[in-house]
């Protein structure tokens, strides 16, 4: 049956293969569950058909053997009571349920062993099913990990590192330019101040007149000599 052979090929499957080829691997994951449930659920229903008719040949088989009983009783009622040529009509009777006994039954242990493979791959079929669902958190989890891995290099990959520091460097060396203004600006500043200041000025005449005394006191000392 067709829906046995699509059960196979989802046993056989392999999600991580899936995944590595889907677009999108999360919606793929949920699709392959979808999927699966759909197949289970149809296979259910197959096994459902299947069980129903085995249980409709199992009463025909019991019905022949019951007729095949019945006739066999009439046959010894008649032996009983003289009459062998009735006897011998119930008894063919008789042999013709136990043909059909005989028939019902292949049937039957055909069916069945028909029935408990179907069963076999449900059994299967549910236990892929649930290790899907048991992946599926953490398959998602890993492509959404993927995900960011990929757009944090993209990121890095777009980010011009070299020219970034430069602009900083050229940041730093304007920012060091006006600190040695602003210092420029001070020094100038404090020139003038104590050029205006007058006592500043005396302190600088009295220097200036001492170190001119000095001089002359050592021009007179050579003089002498």
């Amino acid at each position: 049956m067709a829906i046995f052979e699509r059960i196979s090929d989802l046993v056989r499957a392999n999600i991580n293969d899936l995944i590595d080829k889907a677009e999108n691997p999360e919606k793929m994951v949920k699709q392959i569950i979808i999927d699966m449930e759909d197949q289970l659920r149809k296979a259910t229903q197959g096994l459902g058909t299947a069980m129903g008719s085995l249980n409709q040949v199992k009463k025909q088989l019991e019905n022949a053997q019951e007729q095949s009983n019945i006739w066999q009783a009439k046959a010894k009622a008649c032996l009983e009571q003289g009459n062998e040529d009735l006897a011998r009509q119930a008894l063919e009777n008789k042999v013709k349920q136990d043909k059909m006994v005989t028939q019902y039954q292949d049937m039957v242990n055909s069916m069945d062993a028909q029935v408990n493979e179907i069963k076999s791959q449900v059994d299967i079929l549910k236990q892929k099913l649930e290790e899907a669902r048991s992946k599926q958190a953490m398959l998602v989890a890993r492509s959404q990990m993927a995900d960011a891995k990929s757009q944090m290099a993209k990121t890095l990959g777009n980010m011009d590192s070299k020219s970034a520091f430069a602009k900083m460097d050229k940041m730093e060396q304007k920012i060091a330019d006006k600190e040695a203004q602003a210092d420029a600006f001070s020094q100038v500043s404090g020139v003038q101040e104590s050029e205006n200041d007058p006592f500043a000025q005396m302190d600088k005449e009295n220097s200036i007149n001492a170190e001119l005394e000095k001089l002359k006191q050592q021009m007179n000392g050579n003089n002498n000599n």
